[in-house]
């Protein structure tokens, strides 16, 4: 895999291959030292065009416990503060002689332009209302360890869909691993056209919350409205929210997920957060894990997967 730009990228097979290599990685990330040298003299950047905390630290620890340096780049430090265009940073940044652009931007479709501009590996890391392969990617993962297969699993994601591209992922690779997917929303936050998207649609939270399997809470993306689309944050709360009362109707065994950051009482009650359904930690833990698969796929390729726990204690030494 040179690329990770979209998940519509990835079937059946390069995402079981993906957790695959995840449940390795997750083995390694238990152990007392949670480092292996598969990527001992590859450099990983971090490009963050948009504010972030879990996703650029969770690239940063797996890029860090395959080994391979890292690099950080922040906007708000960065000669773009002086008009240095996107190119001519990713230009400067590639003749430092990085192997592999994570990249987060506010504009869809940044992260395919940069493939124009370096021969590295690039990672879409988020892109505009776009996509995001990689929460999609450890999203199925964690679902994947809960029920062992999507396949026949309803989910319900609930929400602000139309900036979501969070959601956008989330509907390629759950229909792709076979699950039935619902969007729950109030017509003002679906995107415009829903035209070949594989999903089923309804304003009724209370009305499908008894019969899925998991239910994906997003929160509502104001920095990326220029409208009210709501009455107020306590109607929609009042709608849309997770709540005991709904918690409480959630079928045995079904899994909440919420991609954070998370706005308590808006989307989801604080006093529910730490009912045992929620798995928010498990996609935080589950995110290094795969990410780690995403890197060693790219960058990888003739390293030992997995040094033994002795092997790669020494190696620390």
């Amino acid at each position: 895999m040179k690329h990770l730009l979209s998940v519509a990228d990835l079937d059946a097979d390069d995402f079981e291959e993906l957790f695959r290599l995840s449940d390795s990685f997750a083995e390694v990330s238990a152990r007392r030292i949670p480092k292996v040298p598969a990527l001992r003299g590859r450099t990983v950047v971090s490009l963050f065009f948009e504010d972030s905390t879990r996703t650029r630290l969770s690239f940063e620890t797996a890029a860090k416990r395959l080994g391979a340096d890292t690099m950080t780049f922040s906007v708000a430090s960065s000669s773009m503060r002086k008009g240095e265009s996107v190119r001519d940073t990713i230009e400067t940044i590639d003749a430092m002689g990085v192997d592999a652009m994570v990249v987060r931007h506010g504009s869809a479709g940044v992260p395919q332009r940069i493939t124009d501009w370096t021969d590295v590996s690039v990672v879409n890391a988020g892109d505009g209302w776009h996509e995001h392969p990689t929460q999609a990617l450890l999203d199925a993962y964690t679902l994947r360890g809960r029920f062992g297969s999507l396949a026949g699993r309803r989910v319900a994601i609930v929400g602000d869909i139309a900036h979501s591209r969070v959601a956008r992922s989330n509907v390629v690779a759950f229909s792709t691993l076979g699950a039935e997917v619902i969007l729950v929303a109030p017509a003002t936050l679906l995107p415009p056209s829903l035209d070949g998207w594989p999903v089923k649609v309804t304003e009724d939270l209370d009305g499908v919350i008894d019969s899925v399997d998991v239910l994906y809470l997003l929160r509502m993306q104001r920095e990326r409205m220029t409208e009210h689309l709501v009455p107020s944050l306590r109607e929609y709360s009042r709608r849309f929210g997770l709540d005991h009362a709904r918690a409480d109707r959630l079928r045995d065994g079904a899994v909440v997920l919420h991609p954070g950051p998370m706005n308590r009482g808006v989307e989801i009650a604080g006093d529910v957060v730490d009912r045992a359904e929620l798995a928010v930690v498990d996609q935080v833990r589950n995110g290094v894990a795969v990410r780690m698969a995403v890197l060693w796929s790219m960058l990888g390729a003739g390293t030992d997967l997995v040094a033994e726990p002795d092997e790669q204690q020494g190696a620390q030494q």
